[in-house]
């Protein structure tokens, strides 16, 4: 395949990388998704990793309907890869894409919530063998030989069923064998782009010192004569105050000393001297030359003969070698996985065919410390019993649902867990909920507040959010205070038209607004739900249920805020202000919620 043939590489990516990789290599660095190599060549990270997703994606990068959307996606991933074992598993799933097929997806959700449960069985020392594995595997540059010693110590570990239950059927002795064969040779300066060692030509190969005692011989002796070529007017002022005076004597006294400096034989030297030397300088210098190109082609030969048989071992384990190689990298891609998913305890989905997203307990990934799960639903569902505030559990097939409250009520990271949500089931990951039924969707629209007002983010905006309405995909639209971007008379106009929009195309639909009170009678299949603000702790902040309670308005409760702001005031002029707000809210909601404050401290 042509190198521009993948989305991104242009002129000048293509020519960058064929100096740096070669095309061969550069095609399959990026067919086996190689951010290190494509990074190392000189191409930017973010742009690697955009290549890659789309020269990978086993479904559709562009089905995100927003850039905000597509942010969530991006952070998914950053996510789960800061859990990978290996580099290589890191560059694996952060090129994940939302898969083609539900048998895709339900295939990838087995096998990471088999990983996960793996992982979670193993204890701490048996999990550190497994890091441990993992960890010589990078260091040692994650080389063929590096996944045999992986794959060999994994097994040693007694770790050869589930999860890793491709290492089963490997021969250990074979391996082992190949492994020692891999880490003998290495691929020569000279070895085409991309060469790999099992099946390049044994000129392009090199062995290591130390593993066999008659080439590092061989080479000791080269390197000694290499000198003596460097030093070859040394040599004939040694052998000159040794005495010799004709040149008989001189060349004699020559042999001996090249011998005793080089470990050659006499015979050797003397078969590589000239026998038509018209001086001194021209029988030394003659002499080492010869002797070096001869002691090369005698390293070369040997070396030939020791890669060949280091290659016999290596061929010989060729098939159980293949399968080390995948199974590490298999391995250590799902047990990342797996530690993402038991690290922020997420559960299989029930994956359906249907328009529907239905959540029970669900909590965000990107928020930290103690979250208050959430119930919450649209579509046809079959989620039983209560939410987690004991409200009754969300009404079954509803299409959309306009989501009113308190600000700062959790009303936008609502939406973007359920946005959360749908992207992990989508590219065949388990969610952060104790339950959920998750549809299929061909576009997701999430739209975050933006505090810009004016034409030009009016339009744009509804050019991002509109379309995937008017086409016959199935769509999921969250979309947070709509109002912001336009006065709010108009913006209830347009969003009841959105949501009139929503039902006809049977698509699904969450709309954040404080417009509830705005909204002309909303289709039987839409519904409206509140968060409610209940007060504020004894430190003065504002104390929400952040599970909505549906069909019912919301209320943005503005006497907490106030009282916090009276409660607060250290300025006399300023807490004078304030209370002025507290006779408009009210002045004695504000007085009994700064009672009850108070009374709590």
């Amino acid at each position: 395949m042509q190198l521009e043939a993948y989305w991104g590489v242009g002129p000048k990516t293509r020519e960058r990388l064929e100096a740096e990789l070669g095309a061969e290599r550069a095609v399959e660095a990026i067919e086996s998704a190689d951010i290190g190599a494509l990074v190392d060549a000189g191409i930017p990270r973010g742009r690697v990793v955009r290549i890659l997703r789309r020269a990978n994606a086993d479904g559709d990068v562009d089905r995100f309907g927003t850039s905000d959307a597509r942010d969530v996606y991006d952070e998914l991933l950053s996510l789960a890869a800061s859990y990978a074992l290996t580099e290589r598993a890191g560059d694996r799933i952060r090129v994940m894409s939302p898969l083609s097929s539900d048998g895709a997806r339900r295939e990838r959700l087995e096998t990471v919530t088999a990983a996960r449960d793996a992982w979670i069985d193993l204890e701490e020392p048996t999990r550190e063998r497994v890091t441990e594995a993992f960890a010589a595997y990078d260091d040692a540059g994650a080389t063929d030989r590096a996944a045999v010693r992986a794959a060999l110590s994994l097994r040693e570990a007694g770790f050869r069923g589930g999860t890793f239950g491709a290492l089963a059927d490997l021969d250990e002795g074979g391996l082992s064998d190949a492994a020692d064969a891999l880490g003998a040779v290495r691929l020569a300066d000279s070895a085409p782009p991309g060469a790999a060692v099992a099946e390049a030509d044994s000129d392009d190969l090199a062995v290591r010192s130390g593993t066999d005692g008659r080439l590092d011989r061989l080479r000791e002796e080269l390197e000694a004569v290499e000198e003596l070529e460097n030093a070859a007017f040394d040599v004939i002022e040694t052998v000159r105050e040794r005495g010799a005076q004709d040149l008989e004597a001189f060349q004699s006294g020559v042999v001996e000393y090249v011998a005793s400096e080089t470990g050659l034989s006499t015979g050797e030297i003397r078969s590589a001297a000239p026998d038509d030397a018209v001086d001194a300088s021209d029988y030394v210098s003659r002499t080492l030359r010869e002797l070096v190109a001869e002691q090369r082609e005698r390293v070369t030969d040997r070396e030939r003969e020791v890669a060949a048989e280091l290659q016999e071992d290596v061929a010989t384990a060729d098939e159980d070698v293949e399968a080390a190689i995948a199974a590490v990298d298999d391995i250590a891609f799902a047990l990342s996985l797996g530690r993402f998913a038991a690290a922020h305890d997420l559960q299989k989905p029930t994956l359906v065919d249907e328009a529907v997203l239905a959540v029970s307990n669900a909590r965000n990934l990107f928020l930290s410390g103690e979250v208050q799960p959430v119930t919450y639903a649209v579509g046809e569902h079959d989620l039983a019993g209560t939410s987690n505030g004991g409200e009754p559990a969300p009404p079954s097939g509803d299409r959309v649902a306009v989501l009113t409250g308190a600000n700062s009520g959790g009303k936008t990271t609502l939406l973007e867990t359920l946005c959360q949500v749908t992207l992990l089931a989508d590219m065949g990951l388990p969610v952060p909920a104790d339950r959920a039924t998750v549809g299929r969707f061909d576009t997701v629209v999430f739209h975050r507040r933006h505090a810009s007002f004016n034409a030009g983010v009016l339009e744009s905006t509804l050019k991002s959010i509109v379309p995937p309405l008017s086409d016959e995909d199935r769509t999921l639209m969250l979309v947070d205070e709509f109002e912001a971007i336009t006065e709010p008379g108009r913006a209830a106009d347009l969003l009841n038209g959105l949501v009139e929009l929503t039902v006809s195309r049977d698509a699904l639909g969450v709309y954040v607004t404080h417009l509830a009170d705005d909204l002309s009678p909303l289709p039987d299949s839409a519904r409206v739900d509140g968060i409610f603000a209940e007060g504020l702790t004894q430190d003065l902040e504002l104390e929400v249920d952040y599970q909505p309670r549906f069909g019912t308005i919301g209320k943005s409760t503005p006497e907490f805020i106030v009282s916090r702001l009276v409660a607060n005031a250290r300025d006399r002029a300023a807490r004078q202000g304030f209370e002025k707000l507290a006779e408009a809210v009210g002045e004695e909601a504000v007085q009994r919620t700064l009672s009850d404050a108070r009374w709590e401290r």
